[in-house]
Order: C-alpha cells, then sequence, then structure tokens
C-alpha cells in the first residue's frame, strides 16, 4: 500500500511513540525503585550535605570560575590585540601561545602550576592562584580567537570614519571598535564561562582542605564517606545552578543578536 508522505510520517511518528511508551513500562515494571532510591535519591545522605555544599562547594566554585574568567578575559584581549597587530612579532607570538594552550590538555596545565612550578622554583604557590593561573591561561587561549573573531566582523568602515574624524587607530579601537565586538561576541564569552565552571572541577588534583573543596572533589568526599550516589547528584544539581542560567542566558543574547542583524 502507498503511503502519501504525510500519513508516512504520522505512521513513522506514531512508531517513535509506541517504542518510547514500551521502553518507559519496561523501566518501571522491571526497575527496583527501593535499591535505586537508595543509591541514588537518599534523603538522609542529601540533607547531610547541606548547608556545606552551598556555603564551601559551590561558593569555592564560583569564586574559582570568576577568577579564571577574568584573568583569561584580560589576557585573551591582549593576545587578540596581539594577532591583530602589524607588528609581526607580535603576531608570531599571539599565535604560538594560542595554538600551545589550546592543544594542552587544561588538567597537564593543572599539574604544571600545582606541582611542576613549585618543584622547578623551589616555592610555593598558593591554591587560589594555581587555579586562577591554570583556568586563565587556557580561558585566554579561546577567548582571545573569540575576541579577534569579533574584531574583525566590526565594518572597517567605522575606524575609517573616526579616523577622518581626527581620532588616532588606537583610540577609535578602544572606543569604537573593542565596545562594539564584546556586544558580538557575549555568547560565545557566556559558552566559555560555562567551559571554564566544569574545567573548575580540575582543582583535585592539587590536592585540597576541607574549606578549599569545589563541587567535584566535595561531592567524591562525601561519596567515600557515605557508600551512596546522591552526593553526586547533588554536586552536579548545583552545577546545574550555575550553569543552566548561563545556558538562559547564551539563548537570549543569540535571540537578540539575531533581531538585531
Amino acid at each position: 500500500m502507498n503511503l502519501s508522505p504525510r500519513r508516512r510520517a504520522r505512521v513513522v511518528r506514531g512508531v517513535q511513540y509506541a517504542v518510547l511508551v514500551v521502553a518507559v513500562l519496561l523501566l518501571v515494571l522491571v526497575a527496583d525503585w527501593q535499591r535505586l532510591q537508595q543509591a541514588f535519591f537518599d534523603p538522609t545522605v542529601a540533607q547531610s550535605l547541606f548547608p556545606r555544599v552551598l556555603t564551601t562547594a559551590l561558593k569555592n566554585t564560583v569564586v574559582y570560575t570568576v577568577l579564571g574568567f577574568s584573568f583569561g578575559l584580560g589576557l585573551g584581549l591582549v593576545l587578540a590585540l596581539m594577532k591583530l597587530s602589524s607588528v609581526a612579532p607580535y603576531r608570531w607570538i599571539a599565535t604560538v601561545y594560542i595554538e600551545i594552550f589550546r592543544g594542552l590538555p587544561a588538567l597537564l596545565v593543572f599539574v604544571a602550576f600545582g606541582f611542576g612550578v613549585p618543584i622547578a622554583f623551589g616555592t610555593l604557590i598558593p591554591t587560589l592562584t594555581s587555579v586562577t593561573l591554570a583556568l586563565g591561561l587556557v580561558g585566554a587561549a579561546y577567548i582571545a580567537e573569540t575576541i579577534r573573531a569579533g574584531i574583525e566582523a566590526v565594518p572597517r568602515g567605522q575606524v575609517e570614519a573616526a579616523r577622518s574624524l581626527g581620532m588616532s587607530t588606537t583610540w577609535a579601537s578602544v572606543s569604537i571598535v573593542i565596545p562594539q565586538a564584546f556586544r558580538i561576541i557575549l555568547p560565545p564569552l557566556t559558552n566559555e564561562l560555562i567551559l571554564l565552571t566544569k574545567d573548575s572541577s580540575l582543582i583535585y588534583v592539587l590536592g585540597l582542605s576541607l574549606s578549599q573543596f569545589d563541587l567535584t572533589y566535595f561531592g567524591r568526599d562525601a561519596l567515600n564517606q557515605s557508600k551512596s550516589m546522591t552526593a553526586i547528584l547533588v554536586a552536579g544539581a548545583c552545577y546545574l545552578i550555575i550553569t543552566v542560567p548561563l545556558s538562559l542566558v547564551v539563548r537570549r543574547l543569540e535571540a537578540r543578536t539575531a533581531e538585531a542583524r
């Protein structure tokens, strides 16, 4: 029997719904819900994590992310301007830096600042400084390329118009080009902030005191003590408290950018 394209689409959609319903029913009938609750949703374990998970782990994660992003944003702007410079050595330095830190695993950078640099120079780097440098140096490589693309997206006619009014190239860049570039790149910059929030979990390699725990380290420590995945789920939910609002901001900014075009 030949079916019209519309009817064929309805049949395929109906089969997909039927498969989904069967899968859900099998899950409901087969799963051991009592065991699952004890393993993943133990209210006693969850209650024992509060308020420390908020006052210590969540707060530290936000602090690490903000410091790393701030350092990375400043360094990324400098690198972007260097890569667009008419001075060839500046372009070479920026290109080498970006390629190196985009190619290296972030974990290796954490190990370098947590253990390599202190051993090599015989000095102790505070944990907060190590995290800020590691996150910032890695983030700067990606942020630099984002800023460079945003600057290049600003019409050159605006710089030429500013020059015709007597502005220097530097002042035109600072007052006209860079502000417009940041409006263009706000969505990808916010995405980079989300990525740095998750990369902050790599701090576990440094060895932390209780007051320095981030969400991942806190969740793993609580898992070892409680033997319940509830601790990991609570830590994951706290990450979502940070990342979901940022994702909503990204979508809103992207929508506004599309409307402006």
